[in-house]
Parts: C-alpha cells; structure tokens; sequence
C-alpha cells in the first residue's frame, strides 16, 4: 500500500513490547504506533523491520489488534474475579469488542487455563451454598451466566454429595425467618417461611418436614 502524503508504500519501523499490555507487541509504521498484537502473531505473520505493510498484511493486523485488545480486557476482568465464559463474554461484548475477537480472545483464555466452567461452577456452588444459597437457586444463578446445563448439575450434585445429612443452613435461616414472624399464625409462618427458603433454593420434602417441626 502507499502511505499517505510519502509517495512510498508503508513500511514496518519497529516492534517493541507494548507497556501497557503484559506480552503484547507494539508494531509501529513509519515511525508510528500502528496496532498492538501477540507474539505468536509476530511469529506466524513473520513480521519483520522493514517489511512492506500491503493490505492483505493491514487487514490482518486490523483483526489481530482487535483479538489482542479483547483478551487484555479479558485479563483486566478476571484479575477482579473470576467468571464464566459465557458471562465474560457478554460483558467484553458491551464494552464494545467484536463477537469474533471476542471468541478468539476467550478460546486463548481458556487456552492458558485461565477460563474453566466446571472449575467455576464448583467453587461458585461451594461459597454461595455456605452463604445461605440452595441448589435450586444456584442452579439458576449458574444457568443465567450461561454455564451449560450438564456442569451446573455435575457441580450441584458433588456439592450435595459433601453435604449429605447437613441441614445447618437451611435449618438456620427457617429459624431466622420464623422469630421474624412469631406474631403470625402458625399455618401463615409455615407458609412464609417455605417461601421465603424456595427463593433461596431449598425446597422439597425434607425442607418442609424439617419446617414443620421447627414451628411445631
């Protein structure tokens, strides 16, 4: 391609690590900084000082630079906590990133370990569920960050597995609920107190019989 206002084409002038992107590869063009891309790419496109910038090469760095500044979003997010792909992905999608750089740039997430559903939805399972969460509530929770359905129920039920026979939260927030609801009839607490553990996530037959002969 010719550069304009040189009458020459544009020519590579330098590639220096970017400072501000961990990794990251500042290509500059004649004397300017033209896009930010990875190593690899520094590698596959076997970039070079003094290599001609045609426009099949411009296109090409166009998408890498795209690729390479939704995986440092990606990077900057998941310092902050953890997610799910799905989740993360919508969130790279509204800061503005491209639905194809934004799946390359998890795919190299997950690529490095760094994004992993089970993993996720094993650990979100295990700490919201000793903050007062049930299954079903977190059941929901996971599937709206869009893990798929067969991980959250893996993740559920090694979860329920561990906690076999332990009643302790549910048990303790029925009885926080309950002394909140002492001037109410016995049926009206009963019911409210079902309630109000199904919007937690607890619910079924032994939460109903465990709630019976809390109130009887």
């Amino acid at each position: 391609m010719i550069a304009a206002g040189q009458g020459r084409p544009a020519r590579i002038t330098a590639l220096v690590p970017e400072p501000r992107g961990a990794g990251s590869v500042r290509i500059e063009v004649d004397g300017a900084r033209f896009a930010s891309v990875s190593p690899d790419v520094i590698r596959r496109a076997d970039l070079r000082v003094g290599r001609e910038l045609d426009e099949a090469l411009r296109a090409l760095l166009d998408a890498e630079a795209q690729v390479e500044a939704a995986y440092r979003t990606v990077l900057r997010c998941i310092e902050r906590r953890s997610f799910a792909r799905a989740d993360l992905g919508r969130r790279l999608l509204r800061k503005g990133h491209t639905p194809e750089a934004v799946e390359a740039a998890l795919d190299r997430a997950a690529e490095h370990g760094l994004l992993d559903d089970a993993a996720f939805a094993a650990n979100y399972v295990e700490t919201r569920a000793a903050r007062g969460r049930g299954p079903l509530r977190l059941a929901r929770d996971l599937m709206a960050m869009g893990v798929e359905r067969g991980i959250i129920d893996r993740a559920v039920a090694s979860h329920a597995h561990q906690a076999e026979g332990n009643v302790d939260v549910p048990l303790a927030l029925a009885h926080k609920r309950a002394a909140q609801l002492r001037d109410l009839p016995r049926h009206v607490r009963r019911r409210r107190v079902l309630a109000y553990l199904a919007r937690r996530g607890f619910s079924g037959r032994e939460v109903s019989e465990m709630v019976g002969k809390l109130l009887a």
